[in-house]
């Protein structure tokens, strides 16, 4: 082995471990969007009823959307209550009716997963909040008399309420209890998937660095040809260019209209979770998703269009993917000042993480040229994998998801996980971070270092489906 390959092999092999190290100690699945089940039993002595309402940052009061709302119609009979709030709840509230009763409150547990953690009484009774209540004390958690983790209310007529903190809660803590399992699982398996990317590149370096070189080599006219591939795309029709922004424009009105007008109609609440107007929201999912479809789909039939520079011996059919995505991104760049001037014109003020769409849009590219390589190639000699894509697609546009927030979706934390493994929710979110909630990439590393392993594996595999194929182009075109 020459200086050089052992060099290069020692960079490779320190990096692959750095990554290692920075998965272990950096990745966490998020928390702050999960829902705990609340579990509570109450004890009381007159049927009444009793109310569940949480705050989250951002809310000045508690508002009824936020609360669960039950009858308690036997007198000195343990009920108990199941009740959902989420990890990022910074209050919450115990309504005991209206009517002079003595309550007692007991078996308070938080829930996530398989986790479940009892309230202890000292937290119980450290309230920040009293209204008509005539005293608060350590009581009783079940009827048969045995002391335990409780507290009795002894409620006035009126609106008898109590108020806790629910940082002392600790939620998080639970949510991270319940997802340590699963979150020691993704951390093997995206270890494990690094280290095969790693291993992999070592044992194929020339035959996969080969095709970077080739696209350096030709940067010069692959922007030429895009360029004309852009211009001759509509040349054949009146309104020419015009037509490749009409359709992604009426596309997000429709879904404007349907999502925001006629499911709230309707009475559906497709919003829950999104503090901004729906329109903002929708069209900063929809913009990459348009660039990401019309990349994936130009580039997957990229040799079959340009079917006559296949079959010229000196021509270097490496860069025609490329071109597509080129050609698309110009009109991706548009949509793009279209929706910061829709933001703007909202009331939105620029902020300096709008500079990251830049980044996600870097995301998009680097990702789909790893997966066109190999589409690109496989369809020529399996035409059907152009209709299997657009399947994909729309399937895709509603599991990614684009149209309705995960966060306000109940779901089995695989489920969701599953829907977050999608490289594609890693920048549909980025987008909207970076213009909603102004968050900076570096605030989820664990979810960019799993995103840039996926394009590195997509990239391996797509570079060396290709290089086996090309040889067999010529003939079948």
């Amino acid at each position: 082995m020459s200086k050089k390959r052992l060099a290069a092999t020692v960079v490779v092999l320190a990096i692959m471990v750095i990554l290692n190290l920075l998965i272990a100690r950096y990745y966490h699945i998020p928390v702050e969007n999960k829902k705990i089940e609340l579990k509570l039993d109450v004890l009381s002595d007159q049927g009444n009823t009793f109310e569940l309402f949480y705050q989250e940052e951002g809310d000045a009061e508690f508002h009824p959307e936020k609360a669960v709302q039950w009858e308690y119609q036997t007198p000195g009979q343990v009920q108990e209550i199941t009740f959902q709030l989420p990890a990022a709840a910074t209050y919450v509230r115990l309504d005991f009716g209206m009517k002079a009763a003595e309550s007692t409150v007991s078996n308070v547990a938080l829930k996530y997963s398989r986790y479940e953690r009892t309230l202890q009484k000292d937290v119980l009774l450290d309230t920040i909040r009293e209204n008509d209540i005539a005293g608060v004390t350590s009581g009783d958690d079940s009827a048969d008399g045995k002391a335990a983790n409780g507290f009795r209310v002894d409620a006035k007529a009126g609106d008898p309420y109590l108020v806790w903190d629910a940082a002392s809660w600790e939620l998080r803590s639970v949510v991270s209890g319940g997802s340590a399992t699963l979150e020691l699982v993704f951390k093997i398996l995206m270890c494990v998937c690094i280290d095969l990317i790693f291993f992999v590149a070592l044992a194929k370096a020339k035959e996969l660095k080969s095709l970077p070189i080739e696209l350096i080599h030709n940067r010069r006219l692959m922007f030429s040809l895009a360029k004309n591939d852009f211009k001759t795309k509509y040349a054949g029709s009146y309104l020419g260019i015009f037509w490749a922004f009409v359709q992604p424009i009426v596309t997000v009105l429709l879904y404007w209209f349907v999502f925001e007008k006629g499911l709230k109609a309707g009475g559906i609440n497709t919003r829950v979770g999104i503090t901004v107007p729906f329109v903002l929201w929708l069209v900063a999912g929809l913009v990459p998703w348009f660039f990401f479809q019309d990349v994936l789909n130009g580039a997957t039939n990229a040799l079959i269009e340009y079917n006559y520079l296949v079959k010229k011996v000196v021509f270097k059919i490496s860069i025609l993917p490329i071109i597509k995505m080129i050609s698309a991104l110009f009109v991706h760049g548009f949509f793009v000042v279209f929706m910061l001037i829709l933001y703007t014109a909202m009331g939105y003020i620029p902020q300096p993480s709008w500079i990251q769409i830049i980044y996600y849009t870097i995301c998009i590219f680097m990702l789909t040229l790893g997966i066109s390589y190999a589409t690109c190639a496989i369809v020529v000699f399996f035409r059907d994998l152009s209709q299997i894509i657009n399947i994909v697609l729309q399937v895709g546009t509603w599991m990614t998801p684009i149209m309705w927030n995960i966060q306000s979706v109940e779901l089995h934390p695989i489920l969701a996980g599953i829907l977050k493994a999608n490289p594609m929710y890693y920048v549909v979110e980025g987008y909207r971070q970076a213009l909603i909630t102004n968050e900076w990439v570096w605030d989820n590393p664990g979810g960019t270092i799993y995103f840039w392993i996926v394009v590195a594996g997509c990239f391996g595999i797509g570079s060396y489906v290709f290089k086996k194929l090309r040889v067999h182009f010529a003939d079948v075109l």
